[in-house]
């Protein structure tokens, strides 16, 4: 059954995932969570530069770090690290709702020992200037040990 996610306050994520919780450890369903992660450029209002404002020339690898922060505390499954990551750097992840309630799932189901995998990365292009734009794409999986 499709869960559509909106925007979600932090507490709201919990909750939600309270909710999902029995589903989610049930080792009959599946969840399939989706989302890109960067939209950078000017057409989607966002062009963070965590180096300030240095050679442009490097503008994809700056937005590949800023994902790879972000992606790293998806694979930590710190859920309150990701909230404080995307308040600094407001990453525009369309998905970062139903990735705050999939963190909040993992924290609420101790019983299962979970591993949190991000096995590619993209952009779909490499920006080189301040009037370029791009989108980046993650996929992960996360595992469950039922032992």
């Amino acid at each position: 059954m499709p869960i559509l996610v909106g925007a979600l306050s932090t507490k709201a994520e919990a909750e939600f995932a309270k909710i999902l919780q029995p589903y989610f450890a049930d080792p009959n369903n599946f969840f399939c969570i989706s989302s890109d992660f960067c939209h950078w450029g000017s057409r989607f209002s966002y062009q963070y530069r965590e180096g300030g404002s240095g050679p442009v020339s490097g503008i994809h690898e700056e937005i590949e770090r800023l994902d790879r922060r972000g992606m790293s505390l998806i694979e930590a499954q710190d859920a309150d690290g990701f909230a404080a990551y995307l308040a600094e750097t407001r990453n525009t992840i369309c998905g970062r709702h139903p990735i705050g309630v999939l963190l909040r799932l993992l924290e609420q189901t101790p019983s299962v020992k979970h591993g949190v995998k991000c096995l590619h990365y993209a952009q779909s292009s490499p920006v080189k200037s301040m009037s370029q734009s791009s989108v980046s794409y993650v996929s992960a999986i996360v595992t469950a040990d039922r032992k």
